[in-house]
Formats: C-alpha cells, sequence, structure tokens
C-alpha cells in the first residue's frame, strides 16, 4: 500500500522567525498516524529569517541531513566544524553518542529554506562526525549519500541511499522498490504520478515490489529514499 503526504496536510510551526512544515511528528507536532517510513523520521521544511536560527542544541543517536534549497546556513558543532552550507550543499551530521551544534541564516536581508532530515541510524554510540560536500548534478538522478560514500558521496550509518532528481517539462524517470521501501519528496516544480499532480512539499511513499513513473509537468526537483523495508 502507498503512503500519500499532501504539502497542506503537513504540520505547521510559526515562530516568527522559522516557518516550518513537519511532514512527520515533531517537536510541537504530533500525529500518531505520521511518525515516520522506514528509517526515515523527520522531513522539516524550514524558512529561517535572516540573521536567526537555531541556538546551540545537542542530539544523540541520530543521522541529520541538511539539504539547503535557497539561501545558506552557517553550521558549527562541537567536532570543530564552522563553515558555510551554500544552497545546493548536502550536509550529514551523525549524533552518534553526542554533539552539539548550531545553525543559522547568515544573511542580514534574505531567508534561508532548508529540509531537516533524520535518519535513524543502524549503530547507537558511534562517534560523532561531521560532512559536507558540494555534488554536481549528473543526469536526471544522482546519489547524494549511500552506506559506504561510494562515488563521491557522503557516507551515513544505515543501510539507505539518497538522491537528487532533476527533470526538466515532460521528462520521465521511473523509480522501482524490488525488496525495499522508497520515498519520493517533491522540493518544487510539478510533477505528474499516475494521473496525480504533486507539488512542492507533497509526497509519495512505496512498499516492495512497486514501481512508479514520475513525469514532470513543469522543471522538477525532489529528493528519492532508498529505504530498508519498515
Amino acid at each position: 500500500m502507498r503512503y500519500i503526504r499532501r504539502a497542506d496536510e503537513r504540520g505547521r510551526v510559526d515562530f516568527g522567525w522559522l516557518q516550518s512544515r513537519h511532514s512527520f511528528s515533531f517537536g510541537h507536532y504530533y500525529d500518531p498516524a505520521h511518525m515516520g517510513f522506514s528509517v526515515l523520521r523527520v522531513i522539516n521544511d524550514d524558512v529561517v529569517a535572516a540573521g536567526r536560527g537555531f541556538d546551540t542544541h545537542g542530539h544523540r543517536d541520530m543521522e541529520i541531513i541538511s539539504y539547503v534549497v535557497s539561501g545558506s546556513l552557517a553550521h558549527k558543532d562541537s567536532t570543530g566544524t564552522d563553515g558555510i552550507i551554500p544552497a545546493g550543499d548536502i550536509q550529514r551530521m551523525s549524533a552518534g553518542k553526542g554533539i552539539m551544534h548550531s545553525e543559522y541564516n547568515p544573511s542580514e536581508t534574505d531567508t534561508a529554506n532548508f529540509l531537516q532530515i533524520w535518519i535513524l541510524p543502524q549503530h547507537r554510540g558511534i562517534a560523532p562526525s561531521y560532512a559536507q560536500r558540494t555534488i554536481s548534478q549528473n543526469g536526471s538522478v544522482t546519489p547524494l549519500i549511500t552506506p559506504d560514500g561510494s562515488n563521491g558521496t557522503l557516507s551515513i550509518n544505515q543501510d539507505m541511499s539518497l538522491f537528487r532528481v532533476f527533470l526538466q517539462d515532460n521528462q520521465s524517470q521511473s523509480f522501482s522498490t524490488h525488496a525495499r521501501w522508497g520515498y519520493l519528496h517533491v522540493i518544487n516544480g510539478s510533477l505528474d504520478i499516475d494521473g496525480s499532480i504533486y507539488r512542492a512539499g507533497d509526497a509519495i511513499g512505496l512498499s516492495e515490489e512497486d514501481t512508479i513513473t514520475i513525469t514532470a509537468s513543469q522543471t522538477a526537483e525532489a529528493l528519492w529514499f532508498d529505504l530498508p523495508p519498515g
């Protein structure tokens, strides 16, 4: 059975400086029907006001991915990392046995939009680590994160992979899960899936032995998660 998550049905949080839409239960938003999908636990679509951000706080035993859609983020953590994540970069932070970090929007004028993604770890209590990379798009589907960090991707402490999808108008792409699960989250543009239109913030999850073909009704960007069975 497929899991459909529409953008306007997501949880909404408004802190003034932060506007966030939660695909799954998180913080002030709780819905037992939406607690995650396989090892995918969080997708928060965050818009951060100029000069504002998340003060230093801690995490344990979580794989945390940041994908900056527009603007940039300044990141600092207890591993000694201190730098900027620009739009299009992919960042992975393994919280492991404990990490402290902060993120803020360094711009004095423009908002920053990023996807905060949490993946449940395969192994607990590992040493915390940080990795960030600019990965150029190569065709319609480009791997960003893989379990072993092969072919220039970032590695992650879980049996999952993350791909960036770019389709031009009327271009199509198929995804098959085989013995695994899959989850497609639309970042921008418009996609036709089985006669239904999916726009920014919409998502569809697939279980084993399923296939979808997506067609861009206008230029579209999305993330495809290859996940272990839930």
